[in-house]
């Protein structure tokens, strides 16, 4: 069955999530997801909470230090020890609301997690920030399709870090997008948006953390519809498509030559 078909169960709609492990900005989404989604309309079948970019920590230590500068990288680092000493983590989060957290043999496209994925039988699979591209096995289990969140303008703003790039090419708000997965990245059609105003002279931490709140609502409508059987899927057209890449040292000069910070 397809995306926006109707459930005719009865049933709550299965869901399961798949994310990256991140204590200071994708953590905003679920604190308010688990805290707002409908306990009677969906069932969070689980959550498998990934490792963020799947390459050692020491390589995205010398990633942030180019992307934030020394002081803002001693800031980020201080507020990142902190969450782990208060143990904080978007899986403790899901424990403590009674969600199964799924563990990936290393990644979500292998066999294994795959049969385990099929074996929960989830109506949806929801992508927020998962760090791997999702391959055809995957793309097939739901019933439903698997839907993505992304915190920009499709197709204008596919890839990386969409908040840094609508910031730094002064757009007047940042556009969240709930859409379709696709093999091709951030090409599946349009379920729902919604837009955050960028304020003159903003920060990026500001922004990500309101385009991640406000997408976690976002979801839980596009969710509701997809179990109605009323979305109304956009084709995204793939002519007027750019891809970013991740910030250089130079991209993050330029925003704060804009005005803007970073923290």
């Amino acid at each position: 069955m397809s995306a926006g078909s109707p459930d005719t169960s009865g049933s709550a709609l299965r869901i399961l999530f798949i994310t990256e492990d991140d204590p200071l900005y994708v953590i905003k989404f679920f604190e308010v997801f688990f805290a707002e989604y409908p306990r009677e309309e969906f069932d969070i079948a689980g959550i498998t909470v990934d490792a963020a970019f799947h390459e050692p920590l020491t390589k995205t230590a010398r990633r942030m230090w180019g992307f934030y500068g020394p002081r803002d990288f001693l800031r980020q680092g201080v507020k990142f020890a902190a969450t782990k000493a208060k143990r904080t983590s978007i899986a403790t989060l899901a424990t403590r609301a009674g969600i199964p957290v799924i563990p990936s043999p290393g990644s979500v496209n292998d066999a294994a997690y795959v049969a385990r994925v099929r074996d929960l039988a989830p109506d949806v699979i929801v992508s927020v920030a998962a760090p791997e591209i999702f391959r055809a096995d995957l793309l097939g289990v739901a019933r439903l399709g698997c839907v993505n969140i992304h915190s920009g303008r499709l197709p204008k703003y596919r890839g990386m870090m969409p908040n840094f790039w609508q910031l730094l090419h002064g757009e007047p708000h940042a556009t969240v997008t709930v859409h379709e997965m696709a093999e091709k990245l951030d090409a599946g059609a349009v379920l729902g948006t919604l837009e955050v105003p960028i304020r003159e002279r903003d920060s990026l931490h500001r922004l990500i953390v309101e385009t991640k709140r406000a997408g976690a609502r976002l979801m839980i409508d596009v969710l509701r519809q997809l179990a109605a059987g009323t979305t109304n899927p956009q084709p995204v057209d793939m002519a007027g498509a750019d891809y970013f890449s991740f910030p250089t040292p130079a991209d993050v000069k330029k925003l704060r030559e804009r005005g803007h910070r970073m923290l």
